[in-house]
């Protein structure tokens, strides 16, 4: 009786790594199966892959699970208080831009395009991982907001979810630019042109409110907050 080959490897985490690529360029309606089983690990059999995955879903599942544990963790800094609001914000635009730009992986963010990722109703579902961490962002910007408020660094009268707004619909737009080859130093340049929002809006902040900031959460002046000797103005 001839003696069958050796099974080869099938490498899992690479699987999921090649499948999380697919998704995120194609979206996970536009990901058939087929494409799965010829992309994963050099071609697979469909019993292979369900009895490594369990099904299509489980699989998206775990690939937006990866995902927001590794590229989508660019914008977390939304959450660190050991940085100065205008920074935590100004920082989540400039990772999360040169993330969606580099080589290695699709161009874009698979949280942003995900609300295109699953656009008939019954496949709805399983994009609630991406929707929730889109809401996360956002919430994220409205706490920087909020806190800039609270240290007197943006006047009471900014009201924080418009002003979040303005930089969440620009985070949410470079996948589009990406995806258009648009180059990251003309995004990274818009970023600083879409700060200036900020900036102008700091300058009409009390400097007694500033003042009465707690010390060591007082911000540096930003170049708004300066005249041409670099002296802040009064």
């Amino acid at each position: 009786m001839a003696q069958m080959g050796r099974p080869r490897t099938f490498d899992r985490e690479h699987a999921v790594e090649q499948a999380m690529h697919l998704f995120w360029q194609h979206g996970y309606d536009a990901t058939s199966l087929a494409q799965l089983k010829a992309g994963l690990g050099g071609g697979i059999s469909a019993p292979s892959f369900y009895a490594a995955f369990g099904s299509k879903e489980a699989l998206f599942d775990e690939c937006v699970q990866r995902y927001l544990a590794t590229y989508a963790q660019v914008t977390e800094c939304l959450w660190d208080e050991n940085l100065p609001p205008r920074r935590a914000v100004e920082t989540a635009l400039r990772q999360s831009a040169r993330m969606q730009c580099e080589d290695g992986h699709p161009k874009g963010c698979m949280v942003a395009l995900g609300v295109m990722s699953a656009p008939s109703p019954e496949n709805a579902r399983v994009a609630d991982g991406l929707t929730q961490s889109r809401l996360r962002t956002r919430a994220g910007i409205v706490a920087c907001v909020e806190r800039a408020i609270r240290l007197g660094q943006l006047p009471p009268t900014v009201n924080p979810a418009v002003m979040a707004s303005v930089f969440d619909s620009f985070l949410q737009g470079v996948s589009i630019l990406a995806r258009d080859n648009v180059p990251h130093a003309t995004l990274d340049a818009a970023i600083s042109q879409l700060l200036m929002a900020w900036d102008i809006a700091a300058s009409l902040a009390s400097p007694v409110a500033r003042e009465l900031a707690p010390v060591g959460t007082r911000s540096v002046p930003t170049s708004a907050d300066t005249g041409a000797s670099g002296t802040a103005r009064s």
